[in-house]
């Protein structure tokens, strides 16, 4: 495998004609400003909404693909197992887990994959090669028609560049065998332009037992047009497989028996492969996209060790193996209402996957000693939905809407009982209301119901696989109620600001846990908290960008004083700098505060507050890139993840409750050097 992506990089790099001198309005020579300069007023529906630009992607430090999200306001990514397992996301005061809560799009394609074996509405945005990216748009809340299934807190969207200016190849060495080699052209063809991408990574982290990630990733896009429309195909392959070290018991590491960044069990990890075709075609008025996918999933775990089998220990392989496609049109109509202006959106979207394997099972060093479960499921979606845009008058202006989904399933078990059908519906109104105060301010108000789907296993779950006991199943689409209301403005040409105040509700359900195969009771949740984001541009070479968030979840369902919401973090700050030295030269520092939070529901047990630094520094000589990056600059000892559960080591005579951490890595840094033709 490490062969065939070596020859496509350096062939990427050769083949001849692919320069990309002869294309003078390519997409990355209009990007110029960055997205928080971009004057948002009278052009969006809320103060929560943003754009983010390649040049930005370009000059910040990133220490993983999913630092691209901590671009969002208040939003923050981190990992609490081996590389290549998708992170965990935080947003607005709550976990996230790998997504449920979050959407992310990817030229139109859902990310987000449900019913998955190890949480739903996976995320993995490994197979994503930041350079590629033209934009990412993000917008929070309930309130867009346009947005279903897993988009209660956010959604971002992520858009990649048409053309390149220049072929580019770099490598980027760095501490703990950090290596990655990409490589990308352009070829202009008589009817289109065609992009050719290839990423190879590897990376042993700070850990006693090496992680040994392998990452291997390959983009093509060709756009056209077709029928006065704008056309792209594009294609993607991702491959990676790791080791891992999971969170450890703080009993053990203060006893000396083991250090910081090692494992109780070193033989967790897994291997993940994902597939994406897509199909878009767009105008002014019309959009449809399209996609197939080929994901399989293999990860194994041992977060209790000893707690369930004293003799084997308690790991786990969860197994996922999947075809999917999706469709989604919209259309936008010219029409008149009560006598006004108005913009009429309709659009419909459907989703099925066919998953040969969703399973659980017992094993020993990855090899498999028994089936906890084995199911084949299919699960389809429906979503309509329309919106009506109208400029009342020259300062004010409504967008009202609803959306209609619809899901069903087939679920197929190896324990008959837990084998069923079922469906599920939800109707949810939407409405925006924008003010505009003055030229230069903007009042936002924004109202939604909106809903993430829950684990379809979970609705014909009758029998827990593992205790053979009666359970109670639960409905599969979850609603959420979303409440913001927004400014938007700008304090003087060099100075954009927006705030937030917003509440959310979400209703109580049963979870399903993908690492014991059954449910688990959860409370509702209401979280109520302000952002804000504000970009200052002193001079032109010097840049300030800061997000602040305050956030408090409660379970209202709960005694007051038991009611925390674990790992809700009341408090998330980022701060980048950029200065530019004559065009060619930039160095960015980004700091990342996430505050404490509480990982009991009775507020005994929380987790500390953290505050990282990283730096990055590029310059160009000739067609020469130099690059360097540090993170963690100050070496800080910090903990990605925090939990407070019951375990028990094979030395141990009875279990132990108490705190388990996976700790965040130290100071690193990476050298990269770049040649552009």
């Amino acid at each position: 495998m490490i062969f065939l992506f070596l020859y496509l990089l350096i062939s990427i790099s050769l083949v001849p004609g692919m320069a990309s001198a002869q294309n003078g309005d390519s997409e990355l020579s209009e990007v110029t400003v960055y997205g928080r300069e971009f004057d948002l007023i009278d052009r969006s529906d809320s103060a929560s909404e943003g754009l983010i630009t390649q040049i930005e992607i370009r000059e910040r430090p990133f220490f993983r693909s999913s630092d691209l999200f901590e671009y969002i306001p208040g939003m923050v990514a981190v990992h609490h197992s081996g590389g290549g397992k998708g992170s965990l996301f935080f947003l607005r005061g709550i976990n996230l887990d790998h997504g449920t809560d979050f959407l992310m799009r990817f030229e139109g394609m859902p990310v987000n994959i449900r019913s998955h074996a190890h949480g739903n509405g996976y995320i993995d945005a490994n197979f994503v090669i930041p350079e590629l990216i033209k934009s990412i748009s993000y917008t929070k809340g309930t309130h867009l028609a346009e947005i279903g299934d897993f988009s209660s807190i956010a959604t971002s969207s992520f858009e990649t560049l048409d053309f390149l200016d220049q072929g580019l190849i770099k490598f980027t060495q760095g501490r703990n065998s950090y290596k990655r080699l990409m490589a990308m052209n352009s070829l202009s063809l008589k009817k289109g332009d065609l992009i050719v991408a290839a990423e190879i990574k590897n990376n042993d982290g700070p850990w006693v037992y090496p992680e040994d990630s392998q990452f291997y990733n390959l983009f093509t896009k060709y756009t056209t047009n077709i029928f006065g429309m704008k056309s792209e195909i594009i294609s993607t392959f991702y491959k990676s497989d790791w080791n891992a070290t999971d969170q450890i018991p703080l009993r053990s590491f203060k006893a000396g028996d083991i250090d910081r960044y090692g494992a109780i069990d070193p033989s967790q990890g897994g291997e993940t492969e994902r597939v994406n075709l897509i199909f878009n075609l767009s105008d002014d008025d019309i959009s449809l996209h399209s996609f197939f996918s080929r994901y399989s999933f293999n990860l194994f775990g041992n977060p209790t060790y000893f707690l369930n089998d004293k003799i084997n220990g308690d790991q786990i392989e969860q197994e996922d193996d999947r075809w999917t496609f999706g469709f989604r049109a919209e259309k936008n109509y010219s029409v008149d209402f009560l006598k006004k202006s108005s913009t009429l959106q309709i659009g419909a979207e459907l989703q099925h996957d066919d998953i040969s394997d969703l399973n659980l099972f017992s094993t020993k060093e990855r090899s498999r000693l028994s089936s906890i479960r084995e199911d084949t499921v299919s699960e389809s979606s429906f979503g309509f939905y329309t919106r009506i845009q109208t400029n009342w008058n020259e300062k004010f202006k409504s967008y009202l809407g609803f959306r209609f989904d619809s899901f069903s399933w087939d679920v197929s078990s190896s324990l008959i009982v837990n084998s069923g059908k079922g469906s599920d519906t939800k109707l949810n109104p939407k409405i925006d209301l924008v003010y505009l105060i003055n030229p230069r301010w903007e009042l936002t108000l924004n109202y939604g119901q909106g809903f993430h789907s829950n684990d379809v296993r979970a609705a014909e779950l009758k029998v827990d696989p593992r205790a053979r006991l009666s359970v109670k199943p639960y409905d599969v689409i979850i609603p959420t109620e979303g409440l913001d209301l927004g400014l938007r403005g700008k304090l003087s040409d060099k100075i954009n600001l927006s705030m937030t105040i917003f509440n959310l509700d979400m209703d109580s359900a049963l979870l399903f846990i993908g690492d014991i195969g059954s449910t688990e009771p959860t409370e509702g949740i209401t979280v109520r908290g302000f952002e804000s984001a504000i970009f200052w541009r002193p001079v032109n070479d010097l840049i300030f960008d800061l997000t602040v968030s305050k956030n408090k979840a409660r379970s209202p369902t709960l005694p007051r004083g038991k009611n925390y919401v674990p790992d809700a973090h009341d408090f998330v700050a980022v701060l980048s700098s950029t200065y530019k030295y004559k065009n060619d030269t930039s160095f960015t520092l980004k700091l990342r505060h996430l505050g404490e939070a509480p990982i009991t529901e009775d507020g005994t047990k929380s987790k500390d507050s953290s505050t990282i630094v990283n730096f990055s520094a590029q310059t160009r000589f000739n067609n020469i890139d130099l690059g360097l990056e540090v993170f963690n600059i100050f070496n800080t000892k910090f903990n990605d993840m925090d939990h407070y559960y019951e375990s028990r080591l094979f030395n141990e005579p009875e279990s132990i409750e108490g705190y388990h951490f996976h700790p965040g890595n130290g100071r690193e840094a990476r050298f990269t050097i770049g040649y552009n033709f």
